[in-house]
């Protein structure tokens, strides 16, 4: 299996189809290939498959999710000496089926909330790989976490005292989480987690008193956590929040088997342009040697290191395919007017993130100029993508999206009356149905009539 994944034609590498961007290719999946001038994904012509199950449509490459896990135990595996773990970003995209699929590589599963924490339950996800996170945790979420949940994250000292007053017989350990008053580098304000007004975390003299909270309740408290952002490539600003949490360390005074996460958030290219991937290996290396320095300087002992890689575990194995509607063209700007926008994607809306894509049939055509990518939803922030040159297309034609496993479907809405898309699981000889299409019946199924 390759890693960090080159995709393949089954044409030549020195003959590709005319006009032709090999780098677009390389934001699919690592088993994305042409065939007879089409997408396949893991050996399965996408365009079959939106025929057979309708658009908008999203498939996840079991292969691209394999090898992005696999390349993330390798890096720690040569960087830092046992125990270390991977763990999961529930909030980027979970199900039944993802979540069985942590459990073959060992993965932690970050949940938030309640209905991850169940989603995650249901899966068969064991109890010691279960982590709680959340930033203003309900008494149910609690609740949950305390019967299926090996880790609880705390986020505030409310939180802690409700933590205290809970009945709880064989609790999950407890981390803390620190806010760290220093925010790496991503494209929006908004995907920026550590900085000092954060609503995320505790000040080091939050953590302090939550320290001695937990010793004098006798709570289990054994690592400390810090996130500061996500989709960045610079690992450097971590260096400092990681200097901060293991002063706070020694300060607790933790020994022996204790727990350290720096967070996650490690970017994802959505665009040529971005290429190439950032290296998942520079990113743990940076952190590992880091914190070994950093421990040894202190004479603290090595914790149990956990990485949350976030969208870099997920994001590539996911493509979302559309079908255009409409072609209108307003003065110099083509419009492309598809089946799918915000409604399953709203990160142009929330951030706006720029994406690519390709045609899924007729990916050799010679591009014609720039078209800009917008949903069927009443709002002008429904865009997908602006200004990308694309070759000739017409009503009726599809589209495939890169990237788009994380944080599409966990943030999607039914706004307009929107039905959540269906979701195809891809391995070679196996497509499997692992979410079905919403339907007008699931939309009326909450709502109750006034007599």
């Amino acid at each position: 299996m390759p890693r960090s994944g080159q995709n393949t034609l089954e044409k030549t590498a020195s003959n590709p189809p005319p006009n032709f961007d090999m780098n677009r290719l390389d934001l699919f999946p690592i088993s994305t290939k042409i065939k007879n001038d089409r997408l396949t994904v893991a050996g399965h012509d996408l365009a079959e498959l939106a025929e057979k199950n309708g658009t908008p449509l999203y498939v996840y490459d079991r292969a691209t999710l394999d090898d992005a896990a696999l390349g993330y135990k390798s890096a720690l595996a040569s960087s830092y000496p046992e125990p270390a773990s991977v763990t999961y970003a529930g909030k980027a995209f979970l199900c039944l089926a993802l979540a069985q699929w942590t459990q073959s590589h060992g993965l932690t599963v970050d949940c938030t909330g309640e209905g991850e924490i169940a989603i995650a339950a249901a899966a068969g996800v064991p109890r010691e790989n279960i982590l709680a996170h959340g930033v203003n945790k309900s008494n149910e979420d609690l609740k949950a976490a305390k019967k299926h949940a090996g880790i609880i994250v705390v986020d505030n000292l409310s939180e802690l005292n409700r933590i205290t007053n809970l009945p709880i017989t064989n609790p999950p350990t407890l981390w803390l989480r620190l806010l760290p008053g220093v925010s790496v580098t991503t494209h929006h304000a908004h995907t920026q987690t550590g900085h000092q007004e954060s609503k995320f975390g505790m000040t080091r003299g939050e953590i302090l008193e939550a320290a001695n909270l937990c010793r004098e309740n006798n709570l289990p408290l054994n690592g400390i956590h810090f996130h500061q952002g996500s989709n960045f490539r610079d690992p450097e600003p971590l260096i400092p929040a990681i200097e901060m949490a293991l002063d706070l360390a020694k300060e607790i005074g933790f020994s022996g088997e204790w727990h350290f996460c720096p967070g996650g958030g490690w970017g994802a290219a959505y665009h040529e342009d971005e290429l190439p991937h950032p290296s998942i290996e520079s990113y743990v290396r940076g952190i590992a040697e880091a914190v070994i320095e950093g421990c040894q300087s202190r004479g603290l002992d090595l914790p149990h290191l956990h990485l949350e890689p976030g969208r870099s575990l997920v994001a590539r194995a996911g493509v979302a395919v559309y079908r255009v509607g409409a072609v209108k063209k307003r003065g110099d700007k083509t419009w492309l007017l598809t089946d799918g926008g915000m409604a399953d994607n709203p990160r142009f809306a929330l951030y706006g993130a720029g994406y690519s894509c390709l045609t899924v049939s007729g990916v050799g055509g010679e591009r014609s100029g720039k078209v800009s990518i917008a949903g069927p939803y009443c709002e002008s922030g429904d865009i997908v993508i602006e200004d990308l040159p694309m070759p000739k297309i017409k009503a009726g034609d599809l589209i495939a999206i890169p990237v788009a496993g994380a944080y599409h479907l966990s943030m999607s809405s039914n706004y307009n009356g929107a039905r959540r898309p269906a979701v195809i699981w891809l391995e070679e000889r196996d497509a499997r149905l692992i979410q079905r299409r919403e339907t007008t019946d699931d939309l009326l199924r909450r709502d109750l009539p006034l007599g």
